[in-house]
């Protein structure tokens, strides 16, 4: 609560009523959440979506993003992205669409700074690994609601409200999100990716723009800024006032166009996905190790088993947060001999 000239105000209802008053109908209020899993009291400052940001952005598993693959496993070099990196450029061009298309800024940043954070060490090789060797399977989109709704906080979860919930869940290309906040981080997971990945791709001279096809370059661009220029204001003036998150159907072909490009070009390049098999094998060994010896790994995790979980989802769990570089500690202190010496 606040005082002002004698008068206490609420900030959170206040920011409510602005947005009835400047989001479009569309849009998801605060106030209109579907709610938690457990009831909580409001925030007197903070709505129901700002509280949700902050409490991804305190977590765990959100830190632990800046050492993760984003597509070049181990790049040499300061400037190639990062799960986390990759998580800020989705950000920042969600919120340039939500901003103009009048939707709630807070609750898609709630659910962009989520959607990966279940995420594998080595990005797609580790959840392919985890897939492969876990008899219920692994996937990193169930993963990330797998971490807030119970593995964060020694097993409480972060109790996000519904939406966020649904848009992280949603946020796969075969996904579709309830609220068109939801539908516009869906759309800017794939445009991020492949503009940055694309440029990371010709940092690395693996690919260059005489790689794109003339029918793309002359609909969406020239370079990665003019197609991701082009791309969000596609979006933008296909959607705005309209009860769905949209491209235009000749832009949303060549966008396709260009994601399958990528991906016979950088995805599956041989060069940029070198490192993969290894990577591969070494989580396969250490979730294979960790199974046959559960007690090996944290308490926090020992503690959902001893709780009823299935030992085969905890060794995920156990695995899946792990950075890159832990991961190769740990296979390294596990597998690999030490220099022997007597003192």
């Amino acid at each position: 609560m606040q005082r002002q000239g004698g008068v206490t105000v609420n900030i959170r209802e206040s920011s409510e009523e602005k947005e009835y008053k400047n989001l479009s109908t569309y849009a998801s209020k605060s106030r209109e959440s579907k709610g938690r899993e457990r009831a909580e009291a409001e925030c007197d400052i903070r709505t129901a979506y700002q509280r949700d940001r902050d409490r991804i952005i305190h977590s765990k598993a959100f830190r632990r993003l800046k050492d993760k693959t984003q597509v070049f496993l181990a790049a040499q070099g300061d400037h190639y992205r990062t799960r986390l990196t990759h998580t800020l450029e989705v950000s920042q061009t969600a919120r340039t669409i939500a901003k103009a298309l009048e939707l709630n800024e807070d609750l898609v940043e709630a659910i962009v700074l989520g959607h990966d954070l279940g995420h594998t060490p080595f990005g797609h090789a580790g959840e392919a690994a985890l897939n492969d060797i876990c008899p219920s399977g692994f996937a990193h989109y169930k993963q990330s609601i797998r971490v807030v709704e119970l593995l964060e906080k020694n097993g409480e979860g972060l109790n996000l409200s519904w939406e966020v919930r649904d848009g992280i869940l949603n946020h796969r290309t075969a996904g579709s999100p309830h609220t068109l906040e939801g539908q516009v981080v869906r759309l800017c997971d794939k445009i991020s990716y492949i503009h940055h990945d694309m440029d990371d791709a010709e940092r690395a001279g693996i690919f260059s723009e005489d790689d794109i096809p003339i029918t793309l370059r002359v609909t969406l661009g020239d370079s990665c800024r003019e197609r991701l220029n082009a791309l969000i204001h596609d979006i933008v003036s296909n959607s705005y006032g309209k009860d769905r998150v949209q491209m235009s159907p000749g832009v949303e072909e060549s966008m396709k166009n260009l994601r399958q490009l990528m991906f016979d070009s950088v995805y599956k390049n041989p060069v940029a996905k070198k490192e993969e098999e290894k990577a591969k094998r070494m989580l396969k060994e250490l979730y294979l190790y960790y199974s046959k010896r559960p007690e090996a790994m944290s308490q926090e995790y020992r503690q959902l088993i001893e709780q009823g979980e299935p030992l085969e989802r905890v060794v995920c769990d156990y695995i899946s947060g792990m950075t890159d570089q832990y991961s190769m500690a740990k296979f390294k202190e596990l597998f690999v001999p030490s220099g022997w010496a007597v003192y």
